[in-house]
């Protein structure tokens, strides 16, 4: 007799569909997306959005996961471990619940965790450390022991480490399921996601596997937010609708200066954090602003242009160059619900903007669904990175599964 996990193996890789949950918290930090899909094939051949919901974390479990990604305790780091897992199987029990479908007829879960720390291979910190490490290195947590105990459905996790084991940045790993998604036989394509950091993924037309490239662009959300808590006292947590963008006249001066930070000169492929432009920097901002003087208003305008103009840069410096014309930039994540960083970027580059949506891929879940997809991959042994977008010495099978 064939033990049950091989027994559930077989039946997954057997099945012409599946349901698939994808779990992610970005690095916002703000919530936990969760997105329950049909995956159809074993490439897959497509893919169906079929519920999404985002659960917030409590404010307690927020403030946790900022300070233990700035310089946390292994106590702290420990015990938040074990607390989102129970966060994360609620989320995969909420989505179930609003699509009204039993966890029973869920086949796996797919759960990227909540990164503390990304440290890719050119980061240079000022730490000493004997010099063993050859790699870079990463850590997302979230048990995935606690989601698989408590949905009682198998969990696929850790999806960036084998990557960077090979030399990679561990990211960006969407790029892949872009390419499966939104590659198009006639039209050169951008995907621009916009969470706390944005990337994107460059999509030629008759793209194959090879020839997709991606990379982190710069900040995305993360610096607007940190500034609308910090002038909000808290009550806020980002720039709603832009409106506090839309106020503020844009410093050229600071903008200048902010544009002159080495990640955004730097060549792909490349990724970044919280580590650089999370806290840190936010201070080393508020002090440059202060000899301007310049209200909430102006400032928040400057980061949401910076924003902006880093993509913009990126799109023209290392994209162009390679495709000759985008035809189409294809907008996800949260940055895309702010119609002020949507019109700044738009007078920057002479592109169509859409937002996913058009394409069938809610703008909210699409990292979600990605995890989803990416974990299905894992189970049916096919590859999960793209060397080409992480820099990786070659394509390999990503994640660890956890068996309920």
């Amino acid at each position: 007799m064939l033990p049950k996990a091989w027994v559930w193996l077989k039946r997954y890789n057997e099945a012409k569909a599946r349901l698939v949950i994808g779990l992610i918290s970005g690095t916002s930090a703000d919530g936990i997306d969760a997105a329950l899909v049909k995956i159809v094939g074993k490439k897959p051949d497509r893919v169906e959005t079929i519920a999404f919901t985002t659960l917030p974390y409590p404010k307690e479990i927020r403030e946790t996961v900022l300070s233990v990604s700035q310089n946390g305790d292994t106590e702290t780091l420990c015990w938040l471990n074990f607390a989102l897992g129970e966060l994360f199987a609620e989320a995969a029990l909420e989505v179930g619940k609003l699509a009204q479908v039993s966890m029973k007829r869920i086949s796996l879960i797919g759960s990227h965790g909540q990164t503390v720390r990304h440290l890719p291979p050119q980061f240079k910190t000022k730490r000493k450390f004997p010099c063993l490490l050859k790699t870079g290195s990463t850590l997302q947590i979230t048990s995935p022991a606690v989601i698989a105990a408590r949905t009682g459905v198998p969990v696929v996790s850790d999806f960036r480490s084998k990557d960077m084991a090979l030399g990679g940045q561990g990211a960006p790993l969407v790029p892949l399921v872009d390419w499966l998604l939104l590659c198009h036989p006639k039209r050169n394509r951008v995907a621009l996601n916009i969470g706390g950091i944005a990337n994107l993924t460059v999509l030629p037309v008759k793209a194959k596997p090879n020839e997709i490239f991606a990379f982190d662009t710069g900040p995305g959300n993360m610096l607007i937010d940190g500034f609308v808590k910090f002038f909000s006292q808290g009550k806020m947590t980002f720039d709603k609708n832009g409106e506090w963008a839309s106020k503020g006249k844009v410093n050229d001066e600071l903008l200048i200066w902010l544009m002159s930070h080495p990640f955004i000169l730097q060549k792909p492929p490349k990724s970044t954090g919280r580590e650089t432009f999370g806290e840190s920097f936010l201070g080393k901002v508020l002090k440059r602003a202060s000899k301007f003087q310049l209200s909430e208003f102006e400032l928040v305008a400057t980061l949401t242009a910076f924003t902006a103009e880093s993509i913009a840069y990126a799109i023209k410096n290392f994209v162009l160059p390679k495709i000759v014309k985008v035809d189409e930039l294809i907008v996800s994540g949260g940055g895309s619900n702010n119609p002020t960083l949507m019109k700044m970027l738009s007078q920057k580059l002479n592109t169509e903007i859409l937002r996913s949506d058009e394409f069938g891929i809610n703008a909210d879940s699409k990292e979600a669904v990605a995890f989803a997809v990416l974990a299905h991959r894992t189970v049916v042994g096919l590859i999960g990175n793209l060397p080409s977008a992480t820099g990786a010495t070659s394509p390999t099978i990503l994640g660890s599964i956890t068996l309920p």
